[in-house]
């Protein structure tokens, strides 16, 4: 029996990790639900699994909670603080953490110290500090486990195999909500637009990131540091079918692949349940003759500037993807609130790497505060 402290439980990824943990009642345990503000949404989940801690943002939404938990003997925490106790408590065997954003960076940290094993499904935390984790998952020999489902087919696709050996990573991309539209199209398009993803079924945030390509920009630079190859090998392909999720070509130029419908429990439960696999018998099975043709194309780096931001932020190392991601979180806020338009999100991000002054290797409080002002400077220049 494996226990589970959840971080983002109200999320997509929390909510389809939850349905994995419920299909197998003998393999996996709650130990612990993070959330934000979505208590609506968190006390059925809380009075179904019972967990031994539940942690949300802060002491405001903390007392909205204990006002709506019926006969609830478990902890109520709130904060990063919370977050750090639920991911490193004795009980827990698995960290996932599903929380978008940079906020999990220190509760990862702290659990992969306590030798933790990690499901990681926030990339943000390996772009923000990639070297920080890895170092530290080195230091401690803790796996860090990807549960996007990029990440996690190059992961099934080395197992048995030799990663001295590997040449290329091929991440796929769907090619997002505007995979068919030109640039000129993009003027005046509405969040109601972007969301429409034409493949996966994501939260509001990731959704955006696929329509810009940022959430690919940041794909490979977690995939960078989770597999260890440099920028000039790994590549993306625009693969609009989302069957293919992605390749790893090895020094003989064999090339190995993990194919599947797109559904994100299939990674969330090879996450859970590594190095054994479990029957998911609610995911339809990837039926060949019926797709019956595949198709690829090459990235344009024109079309979609943030991935060519996110490959050269992630060649600069240091605290330029902390920018990156940063000013990304902040400005598809500001258009999902309305107050910018789509193209201006990545304006923004270019902007704020224009005047940003590179630090070669940043601890975690200095990412932490360029983090936070980097926040700030994309807030003001729309100000």
């Amino acid at each position: 029996m494996k226990r589970i402290t959840v971080l983002g439980a109200t999320g997509s990824i929390g909510i389809q990790t939850l349905d994995v943990i419920r299909l197998h009642p003998d393999n996996f345990a709650v130990h612990a639900l993070a959330f934000g503000r979505n208590i609506e949404k968190a006390v059925p989940l809380i009075q179904e699994f019972n967990p031994e801690m539940v942690v949300v943002q802060d002491d405001h939404v903390k007392d909205e909670l204990l006002k709506q938990l019926v006969n609830y003997e478990g902890e109520v925490r709130s904060g990063i603080e919370g977050m750090v106790d639920a991911s490193i408590h004795p009980d827990v065997d698995i960290l996932l953490n599903a929380v978008m954003g940079s906020i999990g960076l220190t509760a990862t940290m702290r659990a992969i110290q306590a030798g933790k094993t990690i499901a990681i499904a926030n990339k943000e935390t390996l772009v923000t500090a990639g070297h920080l984790v890895m170092e530290e998952a080195e230091k401690y020999g803790v796996e860090l486990l990807p549960v996007d489902s990029e990440h996690s087919a190059i992961h099934q696709s080395l197992n048995g195999e030799n990663p001295a050996r590997m040449e290329r990573l091929i991440l796929t991309a769907s090619g997002g909500s505007f995979r068919d539209k030109k640039r000129d199209d993009l003027v005046g398009v509405t969040v109601e637009d972007a969301l429409n993803h034409p493949n996966w079924s994501m939260g509001a945030k990731i959704t955006i990131d696929s329509a810009s390509m940022m959430n690919k920009g940041l794909e490979v630079i977690e995939a960078h540091w989770l597999f260890g190859l440099p920028y000039e090998k790994i590549d993306v392909i625009q693969h609009r079918e989302s069957v293919i999720h992605s390749m790893v070509e090895f020094v003989d130029r064999s090339v190995m692949a993990q194919l599947g419908t797109p559904d994100m429990k299939v990674p969330i439960q090879y996450a859970l349940s590594y190095p054994d696999r479990l029957d998911l018998p609610k995911t339809k099975r990837l039926d060949l003759e019926e797709i019956a043709t595949l198709h690829f194309e090459k990235m344009d780096f024109e079309r979609f500037p943030c991935l060519r931001m996110a490959y050269e932020t992630g060649r600069m190392g240091g605290s330029m993807p902390t920018v990156l991601n940063a000013a990304n979180e902040q400005a598809v806020q500001l258009f999902l609130d309305g107050r910018i338009s789509f193209l201006d999100i990545e304006a923004l991000i270019g902007k704020a790497l224009e005047k940003h002054d590179k630090i070669r290797k940043p601890d975690l409080e200095t990412i932490m505060e360029i983090d936070k002002e980097t926040r700030k400077q994309v807030q003001t220049y729309i100000n």
